[in-house]
């Protein structure tokens, strides 16, 4: 049970990310690829609103206003005034020229819709963030568990390795491996999850070392149990609390990282959507379209801190000393 307020909060706006980015489809007022008019839809800022007329070819017209006569369609765009032929536009009626599409965040350089992309985004992004944790935990377990119930010179071995990988900055050692192989939405998860589980494996050896010397664990060996059934029954669960904690902490680091390997060029790869080069998209115009940038990296910022709140808050719920109060 979650006690602090911010914990719940954390948990709070963790569902809601979630609940947005799974309802997605039905949310999104467009598909994330698609440009209405590149031309008249560019760098629209938030809360604006066009007319939306189907054209003939395919694709969309956009107009600040739209009228229609028996001689044509006169539109209000780019600032001019012109008298466009019906046979341009399909499925033309009276009621087509208040047909108006509402930009709640605006649109980028291409004329797409922000809030679409920002859903579409946060599916990409979240499962990155989720499925790279969940990699890191089980090779985690993996290498943290062999080493302390093998010991030895294996023990020596695998944590000298986990001390090797250690000494790199895991930003420079995700990029050199991203730089070096093709990359696509899998492959970022394995290189984020694949690079993140020494200090998960850390804890685990620490914690198995720990219990392996308890009362528990040293009657389940006296009454002849096998390592492995130990190892499931005893020792890891008693175990996972702390791994856990790191774990869910871990998430909005890794969804911080997948940002900026795609705003680098070296994560999610467009036109697939994702916050990270939704960032980087908007870069170029700052100082014009702000929003492009700004809106996106607001959900960085609230998904990184949902999943920061949450891991503290479990930690806290998980610790026994919680209760305890200091003597005066």
């Amino acid at each position: 049970m979650l006690r602090s307020p911010s914990s719940r909060f954390g948990l709070g706006l963790a569902a809601v990310l979630g609940a947005l980015a799974i309802g997605a489809p039905l949310i999104a007022p467009q598909a994330p690829y698609e440009q209405l008019d590149p031309a008249a839809g560019r760098f629209l800022p938030p809360l604006s609103s066009r007319v939306v007329l189907p054209l003939q070819s395919g694709g969309w017209l956009l107009a600040e206003s739209a009228e229609v006569t028996e001689t044509g369609v006169v539109v209000e765009r780019l600032g001019r005034s012109e008298t466009l032929p019906l046979n341009r536009f399909t499925d033309l009626s009276e009621d087509s020229a208040t047909n108006r599409r509402f930009f709640l965040l605006g649109t980028d350089k291409y004329g797409r819709d922000i809030w679409s992309r920002i859903l579409y985004g946060a599916r990409v992004s979240l499962l990155i963030g989720l499925l790279a944790a969940g990699l890191s935990l089980t090779l985690g377990i993996a290498v943290g568990g062999l080493a302390a119930l093998a010991g030895g010179w294996i023990d020596g071995l695998l944590m000298r390795l986990v001390d090797a990988l250690l000494m790199f900055p895991r930003l420079f050692l995700v990029l050199a491996i991203t730089a070096m192989f093709k990359i696509d939405l899998l492959a970022v998860i394995l290189v984020l999850g694949g690079t993140s589980w020494m200090a998960a494996s850390r804890l685990v050896r620490a914690e198995i070392l720990s219990l392996r010397e308890r009362d528990f664990v040293v009657a389940a060996r006296g009454v002849g149990q096998h390592p492995i059934r130990i190892f499931w029954r005893h020792l890891l669960p008693n175990a996972l609390p702390p791994v856990l904690i790191d774990t869910t902490l871990r998430i909005g680091d890794l969804i911080l990282i997948e940002a900026a390997l795609s705003f680098l060029g070296f994560g999610v790869q467009p036109p697939i959507p994702s916050w990270g080069n939704m960032v980087a998209d908007g870069a170029s115009a700052l100082t014009s379209a702000w929003w492009v940038a700004a809106f996106p990296g607001i959900a960085i910022c609230l998904a990184v801190i949902a999943f920061n709140l949450l891991g503290d808050g479990i930690r806290d719920s998980l610790d026994p000393r919680a209760d305890e109060t200091l003597p005066c």
